[in-house]
């Protein structure tokens, strides 16, 4: 070790018990800042050494110190290193009323199940540049027209708008969801079957809630969605990862737990962007029919396909399937909206609003009537005509950059032309975690693609957005993305 500052982390980290070693060094470090063992601008030891001092993988190291780094216990210095917060007590405010003296309190007693998503916290503490994957250019959204439709509506207010929504959602914007999906997404649907949710997470805590009992298994994908994994495991459902490849999941044949949901990104696998093949999709739908399971399809981008022909819904593929369809408004319009939408199977359409409205008492009726005027006077289909092309021109872009800068052999192979992100494939053995690290601290807001495994068997890369970027920054800022990979590639 470098420093004292090892000696005093391994000794708190041999007094943890916990059983999930992120979890035993993550305690050990808090502790020793909150208790005064690692003082205020106290550096921190290298990760790779205190890897190496502890026996635990260099990733584990980086993954607490990213989110010890988010909590604001410790902050990095671009070519210094890591060090303890200057004011990290003051910023932290422990005891706001504690008199001198006192003793000390006790840490607040979280549910295993809140600790363990602790321990895998994804969501990035910024949402908008370059590159963050997933968020969409709001500047174009178009406001003004929205906002008309919906002062208009507030002129003739009805009460029904802003009283409790006991009805999973404003019937108009149901029916013209029906509409639109059966149209452009081939999926067959009601508007009795559409519950409408604050986005894709509730919908899919929800039907996580209502579908599985504690320790049930759900199938995801490998790699897949970290919100799905963390939603799972607050609700203490176990999963098992299966593999994708260039047509999507596969199915195993034998030897995992029949689950009782199996979470799917057919029409452009998150993050690797295959589609799922007609013949695997079928093998899917039989496997689901044989174990009685659900399949949760995400439907979260399909808009944003680039060229060929628009991919149909899985759902939608053959009739009364056991599949329920989600989609969300916050990739096509704005996150901020925090509108999604589920596609119920006839059979759990009543019990699930239900279940809805107890749990989590929908609003935003008045934006709801609004949107649905939105989409019934045509504004929804040409907004997303308008954005498909100005993504499509900023991915061929960052395409050109990556073959220019980096080399052809950098781009994704299951990679479609797609979506809102793509992936940079890095060589064998790069250390992805610690590239995005450095490019956060730059703030280049990319993602490294090992994150997104659960098995050891991972592929080094990086998630590139390229949807809330402007063409005119788009080469700086990759430009200099270019010179950390290249530092730090192996």
């Amino acid at each position: 070790m470098r420093s004292l500052a090892g000696d005093v982390i391994k000794q708190a980290f041999s007094q943890q018990t916990d059983e999930k070693l992120h979890r035993r060094l993550y305690a050990a470090i808090c502790s020793c800042i909150l208790e005064g063992s690692l003082k205020p601008a106290t550096r921190m030891p290298p990760s790779r050494d205190l890897a190496g001092e502890l026996t635990l993988s260099r990733n584990t190291v980086l993954r607490v110190y990213e989110q010890l780094q988010a909590e604001g216990y410790i902050s990095a210095r671009t070519s210094s290193g890591t060090f303890v917060t200057d004011s990290v007590l003051d910023n932290l405010d422990l005891h706001p009323n504690k008199a001198p003296g006192a003793a000390p309190e006790e840490s607040p007693r979280l549910s295993d199940r809140c600790l363990e998503l602790l321990g895998h916290a994804s969501a990035s503490p910024r949402q908008w540049g370059a590159f963050i994957p997933g968020v969409p250019d709001v500047a174009h959204f178009p406001h003004r027209v929205l906002k008309k439709i919906q002062d208009r509506l507030a002129r003739r207010l009805r009460p029904e708008l802003l009283t409790y929504d006991a009805a999973g959602g404003v019937n108009e914007l149901k029916e013209a969801l029906a509409d639109y999906l059966r149209t452009a997404r081939g999926v067959r649907c009601s508007p009795e079957q559409i519950l409408i949710t604050e986005g894709i997470h509730q919908a899919l805590d929800l039907v996580t809630r209502t579908l599985c009992n504690p320790g049930d298994n759900a199938w995801i994908e490998e790699p897949g969605y970290w919100g799905i994994k963390n939603i799972l495991r607050i609700n203490a459902v176990n999963f098992s990862a299966i593999p994708v490849d260039e047509q999507g999941m596969v199915p195993p044949e034998s030897g995992e737990p029949a689950p009782k949901l199996i979470f799917v990104t057919p029409s452009h696998q998150y993050p690797l962007g295959s589609v799922m093949s007609l013949s695997r999709r079928r093998q899917l739908l039989f496997r689901a029919r044989e174990t009685q399971s659900w399949i949760i399809e995400d439907d979260y981008d399909s808009e944003f396909r680039f060229s060929g022909q628009p991919i149909p819904s899985l759902q939608g593929l053959e009739e009364e399937t056991p599949v329920i369809y989600i989609g969300t408004f916050s990739k096509t319009l704005y996150p901020a909206l925090r509108l999604g939408y589920v596609v119920l199977p006839k059979q759990l359409a009543t019990p699930l609003k239900k279940v809805h409205n107890d749990l989590y008492r929908g609003g935003h009726l008045l934006i709801q009537a609004a949107l649905a005027e939105f989409i019934r006077e045509g504004y929804y289909a040409a907004h997303i005509r308008k954005m498909r092309q100005l993504y499509s021109r900023r991915r061929q872009m960052l395409v050109e950059l990556i073959n220019r800068q980096l080399g052809e052999h950098y781009l994704g192979s299951f990679s479609s032309n797609a979506g809102l992100h793509m992936i940079l494939q890095l060589p064998a053995g790069s250390d992805d975690v610690l590239i995005a690290q450095q490019a956060n601290a730059q703030g280049l807001l990319v993602r490294p693609l090992s994150r997104y495994y659960v098995d050891e068997n991972k592929r080094s890369g990086l998630l590139l957005g390229f949807a809330s970027i402007e063409e005119h920054e788009m080469a700086a800022a990759f430009t200099r993305l270019v010179g950390i990979i290249r530092v730090n590639a192996v």
